[in-house]
């Protein structure tokens, strides 16, 4: 197979999903960009980029630094591409982030059809489904977070992780009503996208051992590997990490070899698609740590999310970004997750997600398109 073609659709959402304090001044309209690559067999892969902040910087990276190092290329020299695409970056490309995951996910994807198998099974099973634990936005008041928690343990989702919006005691206050409010029985997580203090984080986490969660996710950022390891050292619940470190594995692996960090993230948005978030799972299986798979905001790549998560053994749970309709766009349909919180991965050839192609044309701002 060749690839002969790469197309992108700059989709419009006008959106925005977090607070001000997040969002800042600089507009904040969480569209994306569609990816399709087409091989000479007319196989199809497809994936969904991040453009939260700038569809143009999501576009312009794809349309120009990538694009060019795809057509010709056969689309099962993954792992050359992904090691050039690497070299970019150092050489002055410095990709966000959010890319080049996507492109790596699109590759996959037309590799998986090709051999007629669902992602998870092409990339060797390990189980077909997980429970799933509903992961909230930010809100105002410590009632929102109940009636949220609440809610989805009333759709039978056995579990529920905070998003606490600071200060400290407010976090406190909000870890304390969503126990009381779910019972002793129910998993409960928090990830405060924090930046504390060190004292102010071990106050926090033997709150939280007390109050027995399942762990504490990112009270400072990534690159505070030294915090991290002192956090690690003081507390007995599991610290999650890395959600946003660089450098995919070999930046993970620093916070390893650190004693950084108990449980890694990653997702295949924001750790170079599919190839890097499994040299992730696999670096941190090799330390006995888990890998926790990290949602990408968009259902579609969830669904990939999924496969991962399903072709590996160290990740316990599905990160189930709610409210799911806010993160449902551009794909068709819901993810498929049912009465008893466990949700099942797709069984058709590649994904097994559809995209809402109508929906994608009507609100596309920008299409574009090289060919061989």
């Amino acid at each position: 197979m060749k690839i002969v073609k790469f197309e992108t659709w700059w989709v419009q959402r006008d959106n925005c999903l977090f607070d001000e304090k997040r969002q800042g001044k600089s507009k904040m309209p969480w569209d994306v960009v569609v990816i399709k690559i087409t091989t000479d067999n007319q196989i199809e892969g497809q994936a969904v980029a991040m453009a939260a902040r700038s569809g143009a910087v999501t576009e312009a990276y794809l349309q120009d630094n990538i694009a060019p190092i795809l057509i010709g290329r056969d689309p099962y020299d993954r792992e050359a591409i992904w090691h050039e695409l690497w070299n970019i970056d150092r050489h002055l490309g410095f990709f966000p982030v959010y890319l080049p995951g996507p492109v790596d996910v699109a590759l996959w994807d037309i590799a998986a059809q090709a051999a007629g198998l669902p992602l998870y099974k092409y990339m060797g099973a390990y189980r077909n489904k997980l429970p799933v634990y509903a992961s909230g936005l930010f809100h105002e008041t410590v009632d929102q977070y109940v009636e949220e928690a609440l809610y989805y343990k009333s759709l039978g989702i056995h579990a529920y992780k905070a998003h606490p919006p600071g200060p400290v005691q407010m976090d406190m206050q909000i870890h304390q009503a969503l126990r009381e409010a779910v019972g002793d029985e129910h998993v409960l997580l928090t990830d405060p996208v924090a930046e504390y203090s060190l004292d102010e984080a071990i106050k926090v986490g033997r709150h939280l051992e007390q109050l027995n969660y399942l762990w504490f996710e990112e009270p400072f950022r990534d690159f505070e590997v030294n915090k991290y390891k002192q956090l690690c050292a003081a507390l007995d619940i599991p610290i999650a990490a890395t959600e946003t470190t660089r450098g995919c594995h070999w930046g993970v692996a620093q916070s390893i070899v650190n004693n950084a960090a108990d449980i890694v993230r990653a997702d295949v948005s924001w750790k170079n698609g599919i190839t890097g978030t499994l040299k992730i799972a696999h670096l941190a299986e090799a330390f006995g740590l888990r890998c926790e798979i990290h949602t990408t905001t968009i259902n579609y790549m969830d669904i990939v999310n999924l496969h991962v998560s399903c072709a590996i053994r160290n990740c316990e749970y599905f990160e189930y970004f709610v409210p799911e309709d806010q993160f449902q766009f551009p794909m068709k349909g819901k993810l498929p997750i049912d009465s008893e919180g466990m949700i099942t991965v797709p069984e058709s050839p590649g994904i097994g997600a559809e995209l809402d192609w109508e929906l994608i044309e009507r609100q596309c701002v920008s299409y574009k398109k090289i060919e061989a």
